[in-house]
């Protein structure tokens, strides 16, 4: 069964601040942990308070073990806090991979779709980077930043001028972390697009290392990665040293203002302003409103990268969209009815295929045939709904092919498109789609596609590993392997692309009667070639050229007017299907 989906908007706030909703309550008891962990803090700069002013006046054993046993139970409880902290900080990062890794991996799939060559690297790094620092030790430190005013405010309680010292000391070093952000933002931000450049060449270069070697175009091409790299380096080094010179300063004010409370708090003691154990305590208090501050400042960069990654990953699933489900349909049987179509290729602003309008019933074969560039193969991935129109809709069984769910339409529909692309893993898993293997399924996909025999040839069988690409397999191999995925599970609507280029004559024989048999079953079928010797098992023959119909009719009437080029029309195009036919 299938089902018509329409595109909704994303949950307000974004997709990961819904992921984020979902952990709520953990955040929520993590912010209470950091509350009661951050007044624990104050059990150490009391404890030294009541021991220099009641303990060393009293000379009392008793009451110095009872108030070093009452210390310790605190400061225990504060380290089952941490504890507990870091423990529910995993969770939620757990959570928020399950909540956003199936949706990231779907959304990097649906964007590479509108946008081919994108590649996927860098996406993965930055949902592991949102979740690593949602688990890391950089979030404990922007959790306890907070709760900084509070030590402030007790500071201000032993002596205003106390507080006073305190107080500038924190706004001096978050005025730092500012200015960090402020000076290091645009050169981090260029050095992070820099270097996604540089691994999108890189990857890119790597999928072509064949032609590299063999044609000794390695130099230029390191040398074209070099300079990008060596940009990023340099962008980011000048970021990194600016903020090296921020935190050296940091850590001076910090040294400075440790050492400027226990003067001010002699100047006042001496006075008779304070004890001497407001002393120690206020320069204990001053270095736990300072410490969260001064992390968040060495935590800055992390900080930074995290929210890039948080928005870049934002912006991807936004971008990517979401379907809501709605009634099923059944299982389509194949009526496709194309209307007007119009496609403008991703990344191009030109329309490749304009105003083509065609139909076929269920059991019909259709060749689409032409000159290069004529947009068949563009077509081809709008038949399949790869492509979405810009114009115009592609219907099967009346209902737009875009408002399927594409894995509930996917099983009914076939594809071999002109670059054939297996997967690492079996011949069974590649010929199945991945799903659940059925073994008499694979079996007969692959008999229908005259393959069964090649495959029992191979080391292993069904269960021989053909490596990513299928390296391990020859092109015409390849070709027929993808043919059988595309005929697994008897699909309703089959898209053949240019199916025999690296087919040898056998090849050519059992794609023939591959095609015979989706016509005798009654699925709709498409093939897209340049060589029509293939064309005489299909009902009718469309000629595309320009991105327009020149010439569609039953297949003995196209082929026909083919053999006499000068009664078409555009005499080059027929022509040129005309040479590719001899």
């Amino acid at each position: 069964m299938a089902s018509i989906n329409s595109p909704t908007p994303n949950p307000a706030g974004g997709p990961i601040k819904a992921a984020l909703s979902t952990c709520r309550g953990a955040i929520s008891a993590t912010a209470l942990f950091s509350l009661c962990g951050n007044l624990l803090l104050f059990v150490s700069p009391l404890y030294m308070l009541q021991v220099y002013d009641r303990v060393l006046s009293s000379r009392s054993t008793t009451t110095l073990v009872m108030l070093t046993v009452i210390a310790a139970f605190m400061l225990a409880v504060l380290g089952g806090l941490e504890f507990l902290r870091s423990r529910m900080l995993v969770r939620v990062g757990a959570r928020l991979d399950a909540e956003l890794a199936g949706k990231t991996f779907a959304g990097l799939f649906e964007v590479s779709r509108k946008a081919p060559g994108t590649t996927g690297g860098q996406v993965l790094r930055d949902l592991d980077m949102v979740r690593d620092f949602a688990t890391g030790p950089a979030l404990l430190v922007f959790c306890d930043a907070p709760w900084a005013p509070l030590f402030i405010a007790v500071a201000f309680v032993l002596h205003p001028l106390l507080g006073a010292v305190t107080l500038f000391g924190g706004i001096a070093i978050f005025a730092l972390a500012v200015v960090n952000e402020m000076i290091t933002r645009k050169a981090l931000k260029e050095a992070t697009m820099v270097s996604f450049g540089a691994s999108s060449f890189a990857e890119a270069s790597l999928r072509n290392s064949e032609v590299l070697h063999a044609m000794g175009m390695l130099p230029g091409i390191a040398s074209r990665w070099m300079v990008r790299h060596r940009t990023a380096l340099a962008l980011q080094s000048s970021a990194a040293d600016r903020a090296g010179a921020l935190l050296a300063v940091s850590k001076f004010l910090r040294l400075f203002l440790q050492s400027a409370i226990l003067g001010v708090g002699a100047w006042l003691a001496i006075d008779d302003k304070i004890t001497g154990g407001a002393i120690i305590a206020a320069s204990i208090i001053m270095g736990r409103a300072l410490a969260p501050i001064e992390m968040a400042v060495g935590h800055w960069k992390g900080l930074v990268g995290a929210r890039g990654a948080w928005e870049r990953l934002s912006n991807l699933l936004t971008e990517a969209g979401s379907r809501d489900e709605t009634m099923p349909l059944p299982r389509p049987k194949g009526a496709l009815s194309v209307e007007k179509v119009f496609v403008v290729p991703p990344g191009s602003r030109t329309a490749v295929v304009r105003g083509v309008s065609f139909s076929l019933v269920p059991g019909e074969a259709l060749g689409i045939v032409g000159p290069s560039a004529a947009g068949k193969s563009t077509l081809a991935r709008v038949l399949t709904g790869v492509w979405q129109p810009g114009a115009g809709a592609v219907r099967l069984d009346g209902a737009d092919l875009h408002a399927w769910r594409r894995e509930e339409v996917g099983p009914a529909l076939g594809y071999l498109p002109q670059d054939v692309e297996l997967f690492d893993g079996t011949v069974a898993e590649n010929i199945a789609r991945f799903q659940d293997i059925d073994p008499e399924k694979v079996v007969a996909a692959a008999a229908k596609a005259g393959v069964h025999d090649i495959i029992l040839g191979l080391p292993n069988g069904y269960d021989t590993r053909i490596g990513d690409g299928g390296r391990v397999l020859s092109g015409g191999q390849r070709q027929r392997i993808a043919l059988a995925r595309a005929l697994y599970g008897d699909p309703s609507f089959v898209v053949l692309d240019e199916p025999n280029s690296n087919l040898d004559t056998a090849g050519e024989q059992a794609l023939v009667e591959a095609v015979l048999g989706l016509r005798n079953r009654g699925a709709t079928t498409v093939v897209v070639t340049h060589r029509v010797a293939i064309l005489g098992c299909v009902d009718r023959i469309m000629v595309l050229n320009n991105g327009e119909i020149e010439l569609m009719g039953s297949r003995d009437e196209v082929m026909a007017r083919l053999a006499r080029p000068h009664a078409v029309p555009n005499q080059p195009a027929a022509m040129a299907v005309a040479s590719s036919n001899a």
